[in-house]
């Protein structure tokens, strides 16, 4: 057997104002060694379908592995240039018995709504009608015809946050590998559920339904199951939650169990997670006798788009006279060389946030003080290491800050404690995170509270301006099957 694997991938936020270029791509993963030690998410999977295929005696050809972190639309020469690379190094490559790809499943370029089912498209008309195909997605992805018509097998990520991505990615190659041997034959069929939310799995109901789907596995001709989640601030056509089931060779078994948990889905849908606006999950807090409590700023989340800059908590932190009080990470690379210069235990009178535009908010001026450096600094996501740039610690009258040069989420305390700061004594950490922080922060938290804050992707789907997703969906619409 012979393998033919890379990645590409971006989480497209339609709506930011940063655009995807060569230096997003470049600033985090570009290299065609992925498997052979990189660090991150998209080089992950690489390197467990090295290691699996080597185990078997097969023949391994990698192409370029790239990820950039989430923001607007991808330049459409930057896109084309990679994917073209990509698919030349397939077609050098040939004949391949299998082709694995890592994406996001939300990649969106200028003239192309669907690059992940453009890559797939392009692969099979390659490698042609018998070749094996398989695409491990996150769930945060618009699950397209084009992907299903042209990929034999498409796997999710279960968990949010994403701490599976090895996992499924052995499920990938499993399944694959015995659809090459002719030892199966995957069918796919997906269900769509009309409904846009977050899917926390960590909470119930959401933990005991995923926990239902991966029961169904390997029993009665069930081969995978994902929960699409769907990425709300993607303006694509078929953004929303999907469920997607493949199975062996039979495609009425497949629509039946993806229409079941659809189903099921629906019947959950006021049990999902609702999010406290900024002021009462703020009066939470404060009225709670013990810390630290853990803020999640959820418009402000790199991984979803947003720019990691906003001052909305910030502002109100300050407003409350709030001590003790630790916020990270805020994105602001000529800030952080300033900081950097001047060095630990310097004074300095600095501008923080409120820079990039009205989602922002407004900057704030504060009188601060160095208190720690962090050059290369690294935090976790599950095993996977996410490379955050030099980062400074600055503090001011009992308010902390985490300033960086690399545009990223909050994963873990490792953000914080990277420059020194000891996190046991704080009443308060805010995150800029959506729910990826959650792994890494709830062993230490006295209590975790998402926040539905202001910015740009703030946790109202009703409101979000899409052009060209319909608007028949739950919760804009409250009956979306009527």
């Amino acid at each position: 057997m012979k393998l033919f694997m890379a990645s590409l991938a971006t989480e497209t936020n339609s709506f930011s104002p940063i655009p995807t270029g060569w230096s997003g791509f470049r600033e985090h993963l570009h290299t065609k060694s992925a498997s052979r030690g990189e660090a991150g998410l998209y080089a992950a999977a690489v390197t467990v379908w090295r290691q699996r295929a080597e185990a078997l005696g097969w023949e391994v050809a990698e192409g370029l592995a790239t990820y950039a972190q989430p923001a607007g639309p991808t330049v459409r020469e930057v896109y084309e240039t990679m994917r073209d690379d990509i698919l030349d190094d397939l077609r050098a490559a040939m004949p391949v018995d299998v082709v694995l790809m890592s994406m996001h499943g939300a990649m969106i370029a200028q003239g192309y709504d669907d690059c992940e089912g453009d890559m797939m498209a392009r692969m099979r008309e390659i490698v042609g009608p018998d070749a094996t195909i398989g695409l491990e997605l996150d769930p945060h992805c618009h699950l397209t015809e084009q992907m299903l018509d042209n990929a034999t097998a498409i796997i999710c990520y279960k968990e949010y946050p994403h701490v599976d991505v090895v996992e499924r990615a052995q499920e990938l190659f499993t399944v694959c590998a015995d659809a090459a041997a002719g030892e199966t034959r995957p069918v796919m069929r997906d269900y769509d559920c009309r409904m846009m939310a977050m899917y926390h799995t960590p909470f119930e109901p959401v933990r005991s339904y995923v926990d239902r789907m991966s029961a169904m596995e390997g029993k009665n001709g069930v081969l995978s199951v994902s929960l699409v989640h769907g990425f709300p601030w993607g303006d694509n056509p078929r953004c929303g939650t999907r469920t997607l089931v493949i199975t062996d060779g039979d495609p009425d078994l497949a629509q039946q169990r993806a229409q079941e948990l659809g189903a099921e889905l629906w019947q959950m849908r006021g049990q999902l997670r609702t999010f406290p606006g900024m002021d009462e999950g703020l009066d939470r807090a404060v009225a709670l006798s013990q810390g630290p409590v853990v803020l999640a700023d959820f418009a402000d989340n790199a991984g979803g788009g947003a720019p990691s800059d906003s001052t909305f908590v910030l502002r109100a932190a300050l407003d409350r006279g709030l001590t003790d009080i630790a916020f990270g990470t805020f994105w602001d690379p000529v800030l952080v060389g300033m900081c950097m210069d001047a060095g630990v235990g310097a004074e300095m009178q600095v501008r923080i946030g409120g820079k990039i535009g009205p989602m922002s908010g407004d900057p704030v001026d504060l009188n601060v003080t160095v208190r720690g450096i962090a050059r290369d600094a690294v935090q976790h996501l599950g095993t996977a290491a996410m490379n955050m740039g030099d980062c400074v610690w600055l503090e001011s009258d009992g308010l902390h800050v985490i300033v960086n040069t690399r545009r990223t989420q909050t994963f873990h305390p490792e953000a914080f404690e990277n420059t020194g700061m000891d996190l046991t004594g704080m009443k308060y950490i805010v995150v800029k995170s959506s729910q990826h922080f959650y792994d890494g922060f709830a062993p230490i938290a006295a209590e975790v509270i998402h926040l539905g804050t202001p910015g740009a992707i703030t946790p109202d789907f009703t409101i979000v301006p899409f052009t060209k997703r319909d608007g028949n969906y739950w919760p804009k619409i409250e009956n979306p099957f009527a």
